[in-house]
């Protein structure tokens, strides 16, 4: 146990920012953001917390405080109302149960917002605000999710949850982000803080232990670099050195060589319905990873394959169409292709690992916020000053 702590109290230093961390002076993160960061803070001010227990669903196999979701794509079989449920790609069900998604969605919003707040104006009230949303999600009995997703990603007729579910907690990787500012700010109790970490250190467990955690782990998509990516963020905040080692040879070996063409391209996402947002979603994901990871150990930024591939390939792959939506190559996403871009991280990222001001440059003129429901669901860091 005292060894547990000491690497949970490094991890703690480890994850404040630093001022040696400042970006360059062509992107002032701090003077970008502020206008905006507060505006939307001052609105999650007056905003209770709502978790998992706020609702229930009916098809739900869990108890009162399981997340739960629905696969997005599945809908029921136009043969009959009793029979499993069919698979439409790229189809959203308008039906499925979406109220557990929406509130963490809501608190991946909130929490990192309010933290960012807590940075830049140094007023307490918002690290305050934040830590209440922690305590209702990690630390209340009444009110805390339970660290799994044993019933996530359901299906009718054919599964009480999947592995494909583990992609909802996406959301909790700003959040995992934010912990130690809110916690740095006073807002949190030494022991509040430990018990959140001992949270995401049981959801970790779960996550590369369990028959849904392995599965997921397994896959060969977005859904590979999504478990990876939240393993790294969660192994930062709890200080798990061997997962965190772990995480970097699962992207060299595994997720490098599967995901990405000799050309940059990302194949896998581009056989979809929806390849232009699957390709920025991915990307995002993989340069998270690399930040977090290269932050923790080895630079991810300056892997490359025997033939070339590696993350810096990817992204100069997928700006020009980012920069020019009319130029790329496939037809149009079957939902949703309008909404997109917006300020991915694969541009900040990127351009901050690389130098690359163009990207930089890009990226500030990107749309930062969304109200679109879907876009939400997938664009998942939204705090840069959190990360830079």
């Amino acid at each position: 146990m005292v060894r547990r702590r000491c690497i949970l109290k490094a991890a703690t230093l480890a994850l404040i920012p630093s001022a040696s961390e400042a970006a360059p002076r062509s992107l002032d993160i701090s003077s970008l953001e502020r206008a905006r960061v507060l505006a939307d803070a001052g609105k999650y001010l007056l905003l209770k917390p709502a978790t998992v227990t706020a609702a229930r669903s009916p098809r739900s196999a869990g108890g009162r405080n399981d997340f739960f979701s629905e696969g997005d794509y599945w809908w029921p079989d136009p043969k009959g109302a009793d029979l499993p449920y069919v698979r439409r790609d790229g189809m959203t069900n308008p039906a499925n149960f979406v109220e557990h998604r929406n509130v963490l969605m809501r608190v991946s919003q909130e929490v990192p917002a309010l933290a960012a707040a807590s940075l830049l104006s140094k007023d307490r009230k918002y690290a305050a605000h934040a830590a209440a949303h922690l305590r209702a999600w990690f630390l209340d009995s009444a009110t805390r999710m339970n660290p799994n997703l044993q019933y996530a990603q359901a299906i009718q007729g054919r599964s009480t949850g999947r592995g494909t579910g583990i992609i909802d907690t996406i959301h909790l990787v700003e959040v995992a982000r934010a912990i130690p500012v809110v916690a740095k700010a006073g807002a949190l109790s030494k022991s509040e803080f430990a018990a959140i970490q001992g949270w995401f250190a049981s959801y970790l467990d779960w996550m590369t232990t369990s028959k849904n955690g392995i599965e997921e782990r397994d896959t060969k998509n977005n859904h590979a670099t999504c478990w990876v990516m939240q393993v790294a963020a969660f192994a930062e905040l709890t200080g798990n050195q061997k997962l965190m080692a772990d995480c970097a040879n699962r992207f060299k070996t595994l997720i490098v060589p599967d995901q990405i063409g000799t050309d940059g391209s990302q194949p896998l996402e581009m056989s979809r319905t929806k390849p232009y947002g699957y390709c920025l979603f991915n990307l995002d994901a993989l340069t998270t990873l690399c930040q977090i990871v290269s932050r923790n150990g080895e630079d991810l930024w300056k892997f490359e394959t025997a033939d070339g591939r590696g993350i810096r390939k990817a992204i100069e792959f997928m700006f020009p169409f980012i920069a020019d939506k009319k130029q790329w190559r496939l037809p149009p996403d079957v939902m949703y292709f309008d909404e997109w871009p917006m300020r991915h991280t694969s541009l900040l990222f990127g351009g901050l690992a690389y130098g690359r001001q163009d990207y930089l440059d890009l990226w500030k003129k990107l749309p930062a916020n969304s109200k679109v429901e879907e876009v939400i669901r997938n664009f998942f860091i939204r705090q840069p000053i959190l990360w830079t």
